[in-house]
This record gives structure tokens, sequence and C-alpha cells, in this order.
């Protein structure tokens, strides 16, 4: 089987850790490995292929350079220029499994779930492809483990543990429902994760959402390569109609079928949950980096940059980031979403990228901003490069801090060592390229009456980003 691996989601509830920049799924809450990177790792080897991505098109490059990270090569791919839900996302899949001259049982993961019992998880997905191989459109339901309000819900047929019918997909309930449901025994969670063979996917959308199908076969018909990535065209995916797999296909086919997964699984959907998952001191307190509490009970603190202190909080969350800081009472966590959206409506940049910044190329940190300045720390890859480019309001000054840059200049070459440095006068041709195997870390100050980001001219990119500001 195919994993389909899903990786468009923006996790605005647990802002402000997660941006729209670098979301949620390329964060890591569990291990050291990000939840992208975990859900590509707990795959199993021998029964599944190279994986199939579909991510967000500001995102590829973080998502390819995580695969590299771990060593694990995709079969493809594929950028969304606009989020159109699951069913879309899927139709491309299944159309590029269709274009390979195949048919493929899809194994369908959102790439942002904590797992923690992989065995059973490899068991139950088994499991799920004999069901798909019969024709039968596969989801797998979380055993419940208490009267979750926050989760929508799948009633079987029966409780049996082999898997059921699905009589009927359940919206979130209020507590009383969601207490009646766990009585019952045969009301799953909604897992969002699927197992279908391709073409009747296909099938199935034809039925059920034909404009969705025919606007998502004009998109794949119009694809192209850009380096290692296929991009879907803007022009045309806009137009799709955007819908979840649940109400284009899952409620409305006669062949649903609910498998239960009792594995560890979490959504991380927001801050309780992150809470949920962590080891909890004698007072049932979360701190993770630099906190100092008293008299707090069941609280969550996290802190990344400085030391954070709370004295008699009692189910609070309280995340402090570089560059804002949230407090919530831990029961209403899921309304962190509504200061995202307010945070939008007037502009806020912090609800779209950290200070720190994530390029193809590496990272950058802007520690200080004044009038007609900033300071960036820059870290580039090994053997990454700064695209060649110009500024027209802005001079640069870098001073290497650790490793050797080797520097384009105009019409000049030359490399700087440890400590050493160079000026960037406005208007010149520049670059910066890590040759090395170990990190570049620069200091870079700028100084002008504008300073920023799309005061870029880039003449030339590896990364094929001539005309994007990013």
């Amino acid at each position: 089987m195919i994993p389909i691996i899903l990786s468009g989601g923006s996790g605005s509830r647990l802002w402000p850790l997660s941006r729209t920049a670098f979301p949620k799924q390329f964060l890591a809450f569990s291990s050291k490995y990000t939840l992208f990177q975990e859900t590509c790792l707990r795959l199993p080897s021998n029964k599944t292929k190279k994986p199939l991505i579909i991510c967000n098109n500001e995102h590829r490059f973080i998502a390819a350079h995580q695969l590299q990270d771990i060593n694990i090569e995709a079969d493809a791919i594929i950028l969304e220029p606009v989020g159109r839900n699951t069913a879309p996302a899927i139709a491309m899949a299944a159309m590029y499994i269709e274009a390979q001259g195949g048919e493929e049982t899809m194994l369908i993961l959102p790439s942002d779930h904590i797992i923690t019992d992989t065995k059973n998880f490899h068991t139950t997905i088994e499991q799920g492809e004999k069901k798909a191989r019969e024709g039968k459109i596969v989801t797998f339901g979380i055993v419940p483990t208490k009267p979750h309000t926050g989760y929508g819900y799948i009633q079987a047929s029966t409780s049996d543990k082999s898997g059921a019918k699905v009589l009927e997909f359940k919206e979130k309930p209020d507590a009383l429902t969601a207490e009646k449901y766990l009585k019952n025994g045969n009301y799953y969670w909604n897992s969002g994760m699927f197992m279908i063979s391709s073409s009747v996917y296909l099938s199935e959308l034809e039925k059920n959402a034909p404009d969705i199908l025919k606007v998502c076969r004009t998109a794949f018909e119009n694809l192209s390569s850009d380096l290692d990535f296929l991009r879907i065209s803007n022009d045309i995916f806009e137009e799709c109609r955007s819908e979840s797999i649940d109400y284009a296909i899952m409620e409305k086919t006669d062949d649903a079928y609910v498998i239960p997964l009792n594995a560890g699984w979490n959504d991380l959907g927001e801050w309780s949950s992150i809470f949920d998952t962590k080891e909890k001191c004698i007072d049932g307190n979360v701190a993770e980096g630099d906190i100092s509490h008293f008299d707090c009970k069941g609280s969550y603190f996290y802190s990344d940059n400085k030391l954070v202190t709370a004295i008699g909080l009692d189910n609070m969350i309280v995340v402090d980031t570089v560059d804002a800081l949230l407090i919530a009472p831990k029961s209403r966590s899921q309304e962190v979403k509504a200061i995202v959206n307010s945070l939008n409506k007037t502009g806020r940049s912090e609800t779209i990228t950290n200070r720190m910044v994530h390029r193809p190329w590496g990272t950058f940190d802007s520690v200080d901003k004044g009038d007609q300045y900033q300071v960036k720390r820059i870290t580039v890859y090994p053997g990454q490069k700064l695209s060649v480019q110009k500024h027209q309001k802005r001079s640069e000054h870098w001073v290497v801090v650790k490793g050797i840059a080797s520097i384009t200049l105009n019409d000049e070459k030359f490399d700087l060592e440890e400590y050493e440095s160079t000026y960037i006068p406005v208007g010149s041709i520049h670059s910066l390229e890590n040759k090395t195997d170990t990190f570049l870390k620069i200091i870079e100050v700028q100084c002008g009456r504008y300073l920023g980001e799309d005061d870029i001219i880039r003449l030339d990119d590896i990364y094929g980003r001539q005309k994007e500001s990013i």
C-alpha cells in the first residue's frame, strides 16, 4: 500500500507555537522528531511503498528538509497552492497513482497525530488493508477513553473489535451525549485516518462529488514540475470546492467500514491535548522550559526563551514564545483559534511567522530592530546557498561567527572565516554560500530606510524562487 501523508493544516489552536508559515506538524512535541517525521517513521516499511506527500506550497522546503533529515525518500511531493480540505487532496493523490499505470491501496494519514503503540497501529492497518482490498472504504475509529466533546464520533453497527459497518457520523457532541456514546460501546472518535483503493476513491468521488473530481482532473492534467516537487495550478485549483472526505464521500457511501484503533492516539488539536500527553509533576503540572511555579495545580507551562514564573494557577495554559504570550484556562484551549482569527483581522504578523523564519537554505532570527536598522542571526545549512540578489533600499554588513562563508559581491568572490566580516552596499549584487559540511552562522546588520523582506531582487536562485518574496 502507498501512504498518503496529508500535511496542509495550519494548527491555529496551538498558537503561538504553531504559525501559518511553520505549523504544528513540523514541530516536535513528544520526541526529537517532528509530528510529520514521526508519521513517516512509524510506517511499516515492509508493508508500504514510498510515501506520497501532499503539502502547502509555502511548506515545500520544510517538508523536503525534514524527510531528508530522517533519510526517507518520498514518491512525490504534491504542492497545493491553496487549501481545499482533504477530499481534493486525496483526489490528486489517487490521480497520481492512476497516472503511474496502476491501482494502489491508499493509507491516508494526517501528519499531526501522536501514536504511541506502533505495534498495534501496524496490526490495525493490516486489518484495514484486507477490507480495502474488498472494496470497502475503511476509517479507523479511536476507542474513546473519556466522553470527549472536541471530537466527531463514528457510530458502528456493532462493537466488534475486528470492525463493523458505519451507521452514521456524528458531529462533536455535548457532554451528556458524549457520556451516552462512551457507555454505548460502539461509538468511536473520528481519527481522520482512512484506507481505500485509489480507483474506488475516484469512483466514489465521481458518484458523490463530481464537481470536485472535474476540477481535480483538470488540475492534475496541468501539473508542472518544480525541482523535486509537483505543482498544482493556482488558477485551476482555487476553483475547487473545499470539502473533507467525510462530507464528500464517507457520509454518503454504503461501503464505509470502521475498524477500532487502540494505539495511544492523540491528534494534538489544542493545548489541553498537549498537556494530556506529558508527564505530570506531583501537583499535576507540566513545565517545559525555564519555569518556576508555586502553589499551581493541573496547569501547563511552556517557555522557549526566558524565565516564566507563576503563583496560584489552577488548570491554566501559559505558553510563552519570543514574540507572543498565551494565557488561557485549560478548559477553553479550543478557543485559541478565535484569538488567531482576531489577530488576522488586524493584520498582525505573529499569526503567520515566528521571529525565527525558515528558508530552504536555513533560518534567520531577527534579534533586534529599530529605526532604520535590523540585526539578524543567520544559519545556513551545509551545502546550501542564498539567492544571487540585490536590495534597492538597504545595505548589509555580515560577520561570520561560525564556519566559512563563500561570498559573491558584484564581480568578486572570496571566503570569510570566523570573526571576519564584509560590507554589502545598497544595490550590490551579492550571494552567500556554505560549501562545507557544517552549519554556517553569521550576524547580519541591515541599515536603510526600508527593511522589508520584499526588498529582494533575485537574479538567480537554486530553489527557483525568483518571483517569490520568500
